[in-house]
């Protein structure tokens, strides 16, 4: 019987982590898109380009995390969360059309999504 339990408690955890990796895109889809219309030097143009910033950012951050071992969150690991937070943002740029950020839309972007970050429940990155 315990091989059982061992078995759905896996089945339980690989559910969960597919749930918390859906919920982490809408919330970050959330507060980006925030960031966007709150940060000069930072536009989105449209839903799809949004919803696929979501994705690239929070794959971005869960490799970071997975490699590194540094949490992205721009007030997870003080300045570096922060540095890498503007990063991500910056090559997003790169990877998703219709994503436009400069540099210092980039760190400005990193700043009000840390602050939204902490009001909205949930992880943005």
């Amino acid at each position: 019987m315990d091989n059982n339990d061992n078995n759905n408690r896996t089945r339980d955890t690989k559910n969960t982590s597919i749930g918390e990796i859906f919920l982490r895109i809408i919330i970050t889809a959330i507060i980006v898109g925030v960031a966007a219309l709150l940060t000069p030097g930072f536009t989105i143009n449209g839903m799809w380009s949004l919803i696929i910033a979501s994705i690239v950012i929070a794959l971005l951050d869960y490799f970071i995390q997975k490699i590194a071992g540094v949490d992205a969150s721009p007030f997870g690991r003080g300045i570096t969360g922060f540095i890498i937070s503007a990063i991500i943002l910056y090559a997003t740029k790169f990877i998703v059309p219709g994503f436009n950020i400069s540099i210092w839309g980039a760190i400005i972007g990193a700043l009000v999504i840390g602050i939204l970050d902490a009001i909205i429940p949930g992880r943005a990155m």
